[in-house]
Parts: structure tokens; C-alpha cells; sequence
């Protein structure tokens, strides 16, 4: 599924909406290599999992024991969400405990519907 959005006639600001891109060059920019794992979920074609095993944010922090369901790589998740909204994906992304890390993007419904729309072209 590779699908086109363009605003306008610039081929430049062509992306394609297969996949989220803030897992991309933008994390490899951001942590020095790719995620670990992307997938999507099975029951909701708006929602995607980054899975992370060892973030890079939580190498370094030690957390107390009493908050240890405190998990700081909910500052990478809104790293993510303001690279997709600014790219022209709204999205909320929320970090949770599975498999290390995992980061939901959860798109909005427009983003899922111009894909939709844009899949015959």
C-alpha cells in the first residue's frame, strides 16, 4: 500500500502514507538507528505500533521504586506526535509497557479517509 499525498502540483511534499514517518530518517536522526518493530494493528486501520525494546531515553534515567510504571519514553511519543502534526499527519501517540516499549499512533480520521481517497490514483 503506497499510496500518494500531495498538496498542490509540488512533487517535493509527495509522502507516502503506508507508513507512520516519524519512524523513519527522523528517528534515525533522532536515536542513531531505526526503531526495532512497526506494525499495525489488526482490528483498526488508523492505529500503528513503534515497538522500541531499549529506548535511548530510559537507558540513562533511573526511575524510583515507587514510580516504576513511569515510563519516560512518553517524551519520545510526543516528539512523534508533533513530527507527524507538523507533517501534515495528526495523530495521538502514547507510550506504553509491552515488549519494552511500545509507542500507539493512533491517526486521526481524515488522515485514514485521504488515504482511502487517494488509493486509486
Amino acid at each position: 500500500m503506497e499510496s500518494r499525498f500531495t498538496r498542490g502540483k509540488s512533487p517535493l511534499l509527495e509522502r507516502p502514507l503506508g507508513r507512520p514517518r516519524g519512524e523513519g530518517p527522523v528517528w534515525r536522526a533522532l536515536f542513531g538507528k531505526e526503531a526495532d518493530k512497526l506494525e499495525q494493528a489488526n482490528d483498526d486501520d488508523k492505529t500503528f505500533y513503534v515497538i522500541e525494546r531499549e529506548p535511548l531515553v530510559n537507558t540513562f534515567i533511573s526511575v524510583p521504586r515507587e514510580n516504576s510504571t513511569l515510563n519516560c519514553a512518553a517524551f519520545t511519543a510526543g516528539l512523534v506526535e508533533a513530527v507527524l502534526g507538523a507533517s501534515g499527519f495528526p495523530a495521538k501517540v502514547t507510550a506504553h509497557w509491552h515488549k519494552g516499549t511500545t509507542l500507539m499512533i493512533k491517526f486521526e480520521e481524515g488522515v485514514i479517509a485521504r488515504d482511502k481517497s487517494l488509493e486509486g490514483r
